[in-house]
């Protein structure tokens, strides 16, 4: 029996998909779990697996089309199998919710392709991250002279041809979203419209952390970041104050019983968060590692949904960046999240003395409809606490 292949919905906030390359052709062999095509999602780039074997019969979205989610992209079938109805079905199916959804789309329609165009007969040769980046920028490949195998274009071209100054978009050019910056435009207008933000900064003493932090690199093989203490210290202040761990579901607060924290981490063409699960019950050593290991994967969009979704907290830092103090837009189910600015030389006046200090300040954002003022207060001060005396860090 044929087999449909449709663009899944990965996310809760998947509206639509970009087809970067099909991996197999019309008339390939296919194998149940075996890997069909690379999808670009909202935040990462995916394999798409195959749910039966077969013979890969049509192919109805070409390399570099946005799809929305639930279309009827291919059929697997036998090869010599009749499979007019499993297109024919595509024209009075209803839309649903689902991943494996069917379409009202009409079958070898597909959307037009969403990556720059080539000159008429010429196929542009070019890897599957090349094209997506070119798309999201707005490059034209036939422009750029690949320094791939067989002169194929690389994504370090094309970031090389944008650093170039005639790849500048001219003044009143409109350029196209990125999936993710779509997904982020729906997700800040859904949090911030409703949900009632209210702030809370602190400056806090870094000098006793970092000097923590250097004696940590000593004695250990790996060395944490500054955001490494921040999540620790986060999940120490989470624990005295779960009332903060919370979200609210419209009828009810939901507390949670396990501390899973988000970092926000900017790439190209947006910002996604890598989520640190049960942070309360690992190690400073352990969260380091962890980290590193997600950081690295959500810059190459290689993270699984399951591994940026559902966060119950969440950090994001700009201190890297010189940005003295911002506030971050919550984005739910979290009812609190904290920004982070930069450590600084500042004056301190102590016991009547003007003396150098190191100070970083932080801002609490909070759902008002799950949390309070004096509540948010607590887990401020407690965090403050951790920070500025670091002993609890290396439990």
């Amino acid at each position: 029996m044929a087999s449909r292949i449709v663009m899944p919905k990965l996310t809760d906030t998947m509206e639509e998909g970009v087809l970067l390359a099909w991996k197999k052709r019309e008339g390939d062999p296919v194998q149940a779990g075996e890997s069909l095509a690379e999808i670009e999602t909202d935040k990462a780039v995916m394999d798409l697996e195959a749910f039966a074997s077969g013979t890969l019969r049509k192919i109805l979205v070409q390399d570099g089309a946005t799809v929305m989610s639930g279309t009827l992209i291919g059929v697997i079938g036998g090869a010599d199998e009749d499979i007019t109805s499993a297109l024919a079905d595509t024209i009075t199916a209803a839309p649903s919710s689902g991943g494996g959804t069917r379409t009202s789309a009409p079958p070898g329609a597909g959307p037009a392709p969403a990556s720059p165009a080539s000159p008429a007969g010429t196929r542009v040769l070019a890897s599957p991250r090349a094209k997506a980046l070119a798309a999201d920028r707005g490059i034209d490949l036939s422009a750029i002279t690949g320094t791939g195998p067989g002169g194929r274009i690389v994504e370090e071209d094309v970031v090389k041809a944008q650093a170039s100054p005639t790849q500048i978009l001219p003044a009143g050019t409109d350029q196209p979203l990125s999936q993710m910056r779509k997904a982020i435009a729906r997700a800040t207008t859904q949090s911030k419209a409703p949900v009632p933000h209210f702030y809370l900064t602190s400056e806090i003493d870094m000098e006793q952390a970092e000097r923590f932090r250097d004696q940590f690199k000593q004695n250990r093989t790996t060395h944490p970041s500054v955001t490494d203490l921040l999540i620790k210290a986060a999940a120490i202040a989470l624990t005295r104050h779960p009332d903060i761990n919370v979200s609210f579901t419209g009828n009810a607060i939901r507390r949670y019983a396990r501390i899973d924290i988000g970092i926000a981490v900017g790439i190209d063409d947006g910002l996604i968060t890598p989520v640190l699960r049960n942070c309360d019950a690992k190690s400073l050593e352990d969260i380091s590692s962890e980290s590193r290991t997600l950081i690295e994967r959500a810059r190459n969009k290689r993270l699984q949904p399951q591994e940026y979704t559902d966060a119950t907290f969440s950090i994001s830092n700009l201190g890297m960046f010189d940005v003295e103090n911002f506030i971050a837009v919550l984005i739910p189910p979290q009812a609190a999240s904290i920004a982070v600015g930069a450590i600084r030389d500042v004056p301190v006046v102590k016991d009547g003395t003007v003396k150098a200090g190191r100070r970083m300040k932080v801002t609490l954002s909070c759902d008002h409809r799950a949390l309070d003022g004096v509540q948010g207060a607590g887990f401020l001060k407690e965090f403050k606490r951790i920070l500025e005396h670091p002993s609890e860090l290396s439990i």
